[in-house]
This record gives C-alpha cells, structure tokens and sequence, in this order.
C-alpha cells in the first residue's frame, strides 16, 4: 500500500516537472520572439536612418552640381566631391534644335508664358537682332505641340487652350516693333478661337496630342524677323513642345539657342539622387504684351 501511495506522489511531482518545463520553453519562446523583433525593427530603422542620411547627402550634392552650373553658359560636365564623403556628376547641355520642349519641359504657368527665341545671342548673352529668322513659305513651318491622353475635352481635365505673341523687328526700322497674336483651342469653348491638328507626335518622351494646325492658320506663316514668340497656356498650366517642321516633320528651321538644360547627379554611399533644371534667358519685358488677347478664368 505504501509502494503504491510513493508511486502516485512521484507521478504527480514528474507531471508538476513537465509542465514548468513546458511552460518555461513557452516563455523562452516567446522572449525570444520578441527580442528578435525587436532587434529586427532596430536594424531595419537604423537602416532606414542611414539610408534617408545618405539619400539627403546624394540630394545635396546634386543641388551644389546644379549652383555651380548654373554659373556657366556653355555645354560642359563637372564633376566634384562635398564633404561627408558625397559627389556630384553635372551636364549642362544647350538646347538648339529644330524640336524641342519649351522652358526645359516644365509646366508653363497657365496666363504667364515662356518665350522661343528665334534670335542668337551676342558674346555679352544679349539678343542678337541682326540673326531675326522668318517663317517664308513655302519651306518654312513652325508648329506648337501640347495636350495628352489623360486630357479630355469637356471633362475638368481637358487640355489648355494656347495663346502666342509673335513679336518682330524690323530690319530697316530697328525701333519699331510689331506684334502678331494667334489663339488655338482643341475644345469648344466658345471661344472662337482656331481649331487644331489631331497628332500623336513625341518629343523628349513627352507624347502630345494637339498641334497649331498646317494650311491657312498655321502660326507666324509669312512673318519675317522674328525675335520671339512668347506661349501663353489659357485654362491651366501645361507642358509645350515646338517644332520648327511641317506636321510630317520634314522641312525643318534649327533655332537658335534657347538656354541650358542642367542634370546633375548626387551620389552618397549608396544613395543616387537625379535633378533636373532649366536655365533659360531672361524674357524680354514689354508693356502691352501684359494686355492678353484672352485671359481664361
């Protein structure tokens, strides 16, 4: 009887024992879940730490790559390194084609504008007038791009309408001054301003869908010395491409330089940051081009 009573005592002292042991296992395991998620989030957000650190460092590079090119007027590459152990890679380009976007393909305030110069410059960067150029038929085309798919007609994103002030100086008058106004609007508006080409034409990956039209409305058809035309979006801002070529493009005009367009690239450790920036000439102030032929709402 005493054997058996010793029996039982030990079989629940072995069931006590095994249920610490399992439960001291759980709490191993789950400590040491927690540890390692805890020492897991540290290291992913001091990761994270370092790495938005290096990403501001590759920032600040490229932003000293752009100030110091923009000190520059001519097409060339800097390299140079900051403190901290970052550096930057900088081309400036000049923009002088027959195709290109307008204020280096940023957005063109809507009712300011942007100008296309259609003059060289001197050594000292001022307008060069003797070099006016003019868009003589029949070889001679100029044509203004804007508006993209995701713009529709009739919804709160259809695509602006475009205003352009052709100013010109005439050679055997030097002092006097005129100006041409066009307006183009792919919507009806009621506005009768002229209607526009449908096209599906791309410039620097930009892919537009209107164009100032080819025939007897063409823009700056038969206007001789041209200085600049100046682009006024109507509506809301947009993005404008130019292309002194017939709709085909063929028959093309190279124009004369239009500014600077500056990419730098800031490194840090690991870290790339990429800027874009545009470098343009000063627009030309003129009283009555501040009297629009139109100014939407």
């Amino acid at each position: 009887m005493a054997q058996k009573k010793n029996k039982n005592v030990s079989l629940r002292l072995f069931s006590q024992s095994g249920q610490i042991l399992l439960i001291v296992i759980l709490v191993v395991v789950v400590a040491s879940t927690i540890g390692l998620s805890l020492a897991s989030r540290s290291i992913t957000n001091l990761r994270i730490s370092t790495e938005e650190a290096e990403s501001q460092k590759a920032l600040a590079a490229a932003e000293a790559g752009i100030e110091r090119a923009i000190q520059s007027n001519v097409p060339i590459t800097i390299n140079g390194n900051n403190p901290g152990n970052s550096s930057y890679s900088t081309d400036v380009q000049e923009i002088q084609s027959s195709t290109f976007l307008i204020n280096g393909g940023n957005l063109i305030s809507k009712d300011e504008g942007a100008d296309i110069w259609f003059v060289g410059r001197n050594a000292n960067g001022t307008p060069n007038y003797s070099t006016a150029i003019s868009l003589t038929p029949p070889n001679n085309f100029f044509h203004l791009y804007w508006g993209s798919a995701s713009e529709v007609c009739g919804t709160p994103t259809a695509p602006a309408a475009i205003q352009a002030i052709v100013v010109t100086r005439d050679t055997l008058l030097p002092n006097t001054i005129k100006t041409y106004r066009y307006a183009y609007d792919s919507c009806s508006r009621g506005n009768n301003f002229y209607t526009t080409a449908t096209v599906n034409f791309e410039i620097e990956d930009q892919t537009f869908i209107v164009a100032t039209p080819e025939g007897s409305n063409d823009l700056a058809k038969g206007v001789e010395d041209i200085i600049f035309i100046r682009v006024i979006p109507l509506y809301k801002d947009a993005v404008v491409g130019v292309s002194a070529c017939n709709l085909g493009g063929h028959n093309c005009t190279a124009l004369p330089s239009q500014g600077f367009k500056i990419e730098s690239t800031g490194k840090s450790g690991s870290a790339s940051r990429k800027i874009t920036s545009f470098k343009g000439y000063p627009q030309t102030y003129l009283p009555y081009l501040s009297y629009g032929l139109f100014v939407a709402n």
